[in-house]
């Protein structure tokens, strides 16, 4: 090849041989700057792109750019001219040309302004269509696309099962299946069909991060290896298998003594060699250091680098830090080996390739804005948020009529657009960077600097929702009543008066999601208690005694413990944190338009004291030999997974389970029909679960297995038809090999964990035999 046109920029050539000369013509140096990341804002001056600062950063190029969208305030347009200006710089004016990987921020949308602010993921999950997260991340992948940025810290794959961590509320909750499920529709969204037009998609928090002790964020994990691998590890390893997950994050977290950051076991072992990932792992923000400052485990920044190296991690989010000079320092002293540098470069450099960064390094800055906060992208924010509201409750208030004489909205959530957010919405993100952010003032502040909230997509509060809804004859009241947090209480009597008299009361309540203090759920955010926060308790309380009928409409991060608000509210809404179209679904929904279909993906527990409460025990637990119960409390949760309700009602007819026999390598066909024999349209989310009866090791006394959402017309009936394939009921034997065992499979069909219509069991014949995990249960509804 013609040294003027070196193999590596030949397009033509395998991505293998193009990474082989790249890399033999690369510098210690230029290999180090692959293995981390700049800040953005570290290369802008006065919100410009500033030369002469990329000079000082980006001599020998760089790995990846942190969070051009996501840490300023920057137009779309304004977000891809400097994400061109940046790789001008790093394709003309370094040595080699190598372009770099922006990264940005999407759990719940694209992180930056004007981006779509989607249901936060726990919302996500309650919607159980993961047709509908696809769409949601081919808009995220068009919106990212546009403005340069080529690879996204998500999805969150973690299993939660303990609601005290505050970032439950990125989680698609308790369940491995369910979890993985939703993990595969959103990588195969993002990512699409091919890199070159795709984004990456970052699974995190590998491994464990969910189960941490006490709830508290960083802390360890303790879980068995057996648990680790069935439970925790199922949603990475099927999101790499089926989805082709590209990228992977450390947790922060350890298990059984060894950071995340520093296992070679579990990066390595594990998650290349037994689950087959071939791609980039990054580290999660600052943990190489952590090694050191942090966990302990580390002498220096040279020994942090070496043990997060020789774990497998290629990149040191967000900046280079111990992966430059102390690294550098520990391959000068013979403490790390080249090879290593060598293999982190080399699946740095693919990725370029395979993103086609070399060829297309740059964006079309005048079409960004086109695919920003477009109608169809808003109705899609609003389908969603539709579709992720659970009905806990309904004793017959909900729907509303649209022709009530007055209606009263109460609470802090009522007219807020704020509380609408989760902690890695944009909001939230610039509150953490900028400061507060005022509900429902978009005027310039006293000291000349301009509101936050004028940064962010337009948001519709559950106020505006309602009044949207009915017409000039209905009086709507409003009233605070309380802050999300605090003890005063001078609001309540305007709350009180507005409620007295009024045909109904929506009271808004819940969470303020974010990163920041005065905050109740979100990174680092836990929580001990997982009541209503504040004095909000008491203002529902008062509330409904003044004898007006009420519904609770819940704003949530994280699933609340609300035993007096089951018991005395006739109806409740867990709407989560439901984004820009957030209070439009919750009108939708409270007057019928909608009728409900969510379902929970996650167990509410009575008390924070049942922690950690779930479906999928094992047959000791979920009770106390011999008595059952906790003294005073149920140990039942006090709504289960699975659970929601509807404004119809579904008939459950008896299950055709064929053939009765199966050996392991079979599917077995799990047929049942569901009749809607309300007087509504409404959707049913049928649940298939399973146990084994009798097994080597203690199993499950039920796990999901597959799911399907249907929409049935009034008096209409479809037949839901489940392949299961039989390898999906292996687990790990006392030898620790992944098998299928003969014996009897006890399969239920229905609406919860909790409310099961259907029952029959088949049996798993032949010898025990080893198998790889297995693919999806096939669905299909006729």
């Amino acid at each position: 090849m013609d040294e003027e046109r070196p193999l590596y920029r030949d397009a033509t050539a395998t991505i293998d041989d193009r990474v082989g000369d790249l890399l033999s013509r690369m510098t210690l140096e230029e290999k180090l700057a692959q293995l981390g990341g700049a800040w953005s804002t570290s290369l802008l001056e006065n919100g410009a792109f500033s030369a002469a600062r990329a000079q000082e950063t980006l001599a020998h190029g760089i790995g990846h750019l942190t969070r051009i969208g996501g840490a300023t305030v920057l137009t779309p347009t304004e977000s891809a001219r400097v994400a061109n200006q940046i790789q001008r710089f790093l394709v003309e004016d370094t040595r080699l040309g190598i372009p770099g990987i922006i990264h940005e921020e999407s759990c719940a949308g694209y992180t930056a302004r004007d981006a779509t602010c989607f249901p936060q993921a726990i919302g996500l999950a309650a919607t159980w269509e993961p047709a509908l997260i696809e769409a949601m991340t081919e808009v995220i992948r068009s919106q990212m696309r546009a403005v340069g940025a080529h690879q996204s810290l998500a999805p969150v794959l973690d299993v939660a099962r303990d609601p005290r961590w505050g970032r439950t509320e990125e989680t698609f909750g308790e369940d491995p299946y369910l979890v993985a499920q939703m993990g595969i529709a959103y990588v195969r969204g993002l990512q699409g069909s091919d890199l070159a037009h795709g984004i990456v998609a970052t699974g995190k928090h590998f491994l464990g991060y969910g189960a941490s002790e006490g709830g508290m964020n960083w802390a360890p994990a303790h879980i068995p290896r057996r648990e680790l691998l069935e439970v925790y590890a199922t949603p990475f390893e099927a999101v790499i298998r089926e989805a082709g997950l590209a990228s992977m994050m450390n947790a922060y977290s350890e298990i059984d003594g060894i950071p995340l950051g520093a296992s070679p076991e579990l990066l390595g072992n594990l998650l290349r060699d037994t689950f087959g990932f071939d791609g980039v792992v990054v580290s999660d923000y600052f943990t190489v250091p952590t090694l050191l400052s942090y966990h302990r485990v580390a002498r220096d920044e040279a020994d942090a680098a070496r043990l997060a190296l020789e774990a497998g991690i290629d990149v040191e989010l967000p900046a280079l830090h111990c992966y430059g000079a102390p690294l550098r320092q520990a391959l000068d002293g013979g403490l790390v080996r080249p090879a290593l540098v060598d293999a982190a470069v080399q699946r740095v450099l693919r990725m370029k390739f395979r993103l086609g960064l070399f060829e297309q390094p740059y964006v079309d800055v005048d079409a960004a804005t086109t695919v920003f906060d477009t109608a169809a992208q808003r109705a899609l924010a609003q389908r969603l948020a539709q579709k992720s509201i659970v009905l806990l409750k309904n004793d017959g208030v909900l729907p509303l009529d649209k022709a009530l004489e007055s209606i009263a909205v109460i609470g802090p959530g009522a007219d807020s657009i704020r509380l609408l957010q989760g902690d890695y919405h944009y909001p939230a993100h610039l509150e953490m960077m900028f400061g507060a952010i005022r509900d429902g003032d978009l005027s310039p502040r006293p000291d000349g600097a301009v509101n936050l909230a004028q940064h962010f997509v337009r948001m519709v509060s559950v106020l505006e929702g309602i009044r949207t809804k009915v017409g000039s004859h209905t009086e709507v009241r409003h009233a605070v009543g309380c802050d999300v947090l605090g003890t005063a209480t001078e609001g309540f009597a305007a709350a009180i008066e507005a409620a007295r008299g009024a045909a109904v009361a929506v009271v808004v309540v819940g969470d303020k999601s974010g990163l920041t203090d005065g905050c109740t759920s979100g990174e680092s955010v836990d929580r001990a208690d997982l009541g209503l926060p504040g004095m909000q308790q008491a203002l529902v309380e008062a509330v409904v005694e003044t004898g007006t009928p009420t519904v609770v409409v819940l704003l949530n991060g994280r699933p609340p413990a609300l035993p007096w608000i089951a018991a005395h509210v006739p109806a409740v809404l867990e709407a989560w944190l439901p984004g820009e179209e957030g209070g439009a679904a919750v009108a939708d929904v409270l007057f019928g338009d909608v009728n409900p279909g969510g379902r929970l993906p996650i167990s509410l527990p009575v008390t924070v004291g049942q922690v950690p409460v779930y479906y999928a025990h094992k047959p000791s637990g979920g009770r106390s030999n011999w008595k059952g119960d906790y003294v005073g409390v149920s140990t039942k949760p006090l709504f289960p997974f699975g659970h929601g309700l509807s404004y119809t009602r579904f008939e459950y007819g008896a299950l055709e389970i064929t053939p009765p026999e199966a050996q392991p390598q079979d599917y077995v066909r799990i047929r049942v029909p569901v009749t809607n024999v309300g007087e509504r349209a409404g959707e049913e989310v049928v649940q298939l679960y399973v146990h084994d009866v009798v097994a080597s090791v203690t199993r499950p006394v039920r796990e999901l297995k597959g799911f399907a959402r249907i929409a049935l017309a009034a008096g209409e009936k479809k037949t839901v038809t489940f392949e299961l394939a039989v390898r999906q009921l292996a687990f790990y034997d006392r030898r620790m090999a992944f098998v299928v065992e003969p014996g009897t499979i006890a399969v239920m069909v229905g609406s919860s964990s909790e409310d099961i219509r259907a029952t029959g069991t088949f049996e798993i014949v032949g010898a025990t035999t080893e198998v790889r995990r297995g693919a999806a249960t096939r669905v299909a509804v006729d």
